[in-house]
């Protein structure tokens, strides 16, 4: 199962990652800001949102209901220590799918995640993408243009290019690519990411037509639809 936890308390963050990734085996994301839950909510595939209520700059229920404006139908659960019917009425309305209150057990988070994903809220992502005469198949994890042969892609490569189709026309920042391929927890600058992305350029791009990935300058990169 991957989650995405957004907690602004670095102990009980670090905690339910640790609980979450070593007990039970989950892959898990976590950030601490708002803003980042929401771009990572809409950049990757998570089967469960967990959203502390009170963080800084922007909180889980302003992130669910900007969310479900965007039409994300991804499971999300809220963490909060607010106990009122108001509250809670307040987190539901904006989205929110349940509601777990501070301190809670490990146990009962558990099984939560469980009942939520076995509600099945989030759509299957595309397994072939079509775009102009580039051919995406991420089963098969294989590339094709203009007709030609399969394109050779090292796994890294395709992790780039995935992120980036997926995420057609919205520009994504380079700290959150550095989190999605080479892992939250990577010693390492964006020197990567410039280096993959132009022999990602070399391999799918062909000479005379337009270049597929887009530098947008001090932010990062997009894939042009």
């Amino acid at each position: 199962m991957n989650i995405l936890l957004a907690e602004d308390d670095p102990r009980l963050g670090r905690l339910i990652a640790h609980l979450l990734k070593k007990k039970i085996e989950y892959k898990v994301d976590w950030v601490m800001h708002g803003e980042d839950a929401y771009n990572y909510a809409l950049a990757s595939y998570y089967d469960v949102l967990i959203l502390d209520w009170m963080m800084p700059v922007e909180d889980g229920v302003n992130v669910c209901r900007r969310l479900r404006k965007q039409g994300y139908s991804g499971a999300i659960l809220l963490l909060t220590a607010k106990d009122s019917v108001q509250d809670r009425v307040e987190g539901l309305d904006a989205g929110a799918d349940d509601y777990l209150m501070k301190p809670f057990e490990f146990d009962e988070l558990h099984a939560r995640l469980r009942a939520l994903s076995r509600r099945n809220f989030a759509p299957l992502q595309e397994e072939v993408i079509q775009i102009d005469n580039i051919t995406i198949n991420r089963a098969s994890r294989t590339v094709q243009r203009s007709g030609q042969g399969e394109i050779q892609l090292t796994p890294r490569e395709f992790q780039l290019l995935d992120l980036l189709v997926q995420n057609r026309g919205q520009v994504l920042t380079r700290e959150l690519i550095l989190d999605r391929i080479w892992g939250y927890d990577a010693e390492v600058t964006s020197n990567p990411i410039d280096a993959t992305i132009k022999l990602l350029r070399r391999k799918v791009d062909t000479p005379g037509e337009k270049t597929l990935i887009q530098n947008i300058r001090g932010v990062g990169y997009k894939f042009e639809k």
